[in-house]
């Protein structure tokens, strides 16, 4: 059986860029200039475009073509709490920013409640962050912080990450919980992490607990793999 031209095109396209044909951030050859090379029709081109974004090797804009994704990927230490990200992202070298989305305070979903052992619908702040490393999108972080907490802090929180907030005014994280799952990129993720609807994504959900055991935030961080993973160091 042979092999579809989309599937042959983009094989050999995928060839160049690890081979480092193609550097990340590079314009990959317009549709006509990949009709003329491989003698095909439009469709094909775009359906071989197509394979290479869907695996992450590459990013379309409108209006503007498509280009090499970046290839680094960047490792964030679960061993300890007290390893705040932007901390680690400088450790690495990395570039490390973040934008803030939305702040603003919402009814509590259930999961919330009952993490942040509230009553269901209690008053709770929402935070909703974009995190990049080296000028990438790398991953959404939307978190929900005691009502409290979070008017107290609001105006720092737009500027700084949650955790170095709490800490520098007296409030510890000294415990998370968290686990981590496979999701799928929704409309509003696949804008923000420049990714197709459904391409497969990473969930890093906590709950971060201060002094005698106080739940204080929960959260979840959704990553892109191909840029963001978690590194843990255990000991028998």
């Amino acid at each position: 059986m042979s092999t579809p031209l989309h599937i042959s095109i983009s094989e050999k396209l995928r060839r160049q860029i690890t081979a480092g044909d193609y550097q990340p951030g590079d314009k990959l050859p317009s549709e006509h200039q990949l009709m003329e090379r491989f003698n095909v029709s439009r469709i094909t081109v775009r359906q071989a475009i197509a394979n290479l974004v869907s695996q992450g090797l590459a990013i379309a804009y409108r209006g503007k073509g498509v280009f090499v994704t970046p290839r680094k990927k960047v490792a964030y230490s679960l061993s300890s709490p007290l390893v705040f990200l932007g901390s680690d992202m400088a450790r690495q070298g990395i570039d490390f920013c973040f934008e803030n989305l939305t702040l603003d305070p919402v009814p509590a979903p259930e999961p919330v409640a009952t993490a942040l052992a509230i009553p269901p619908k209690a008053v709770v702040y929402v935070q909703k962050k974009l995190f990049r490393m080296d000028g990438a999108a790398g991953a959404v972080d939307i978190s929900y912080l005691m009502a409290e907490l979070g008017q107290r802090f609001a105006d720092t929180l737009a500027q700084q990450m949650t955790f170095p907030t709490l800490a520098d005014n007296g409030i510890p994280i000294d415990q998370v919980d968290a686990v981590i799952e496979c999701t799928h990129a929704d409309y509003a993720m696949s804008g923000y992490l420049e990714v197709p609807l459904g391409h497969p994504l990473m969930v890093y959900r906590y709950t971060a607990f201060s002094t005698d055991q106080q739940p204080v935030l929960y959260g979840e961080t959704i990553s892109r793999a191909d840029r963001f993973c978690y590194s843990l160091s255990t000991r028998a």
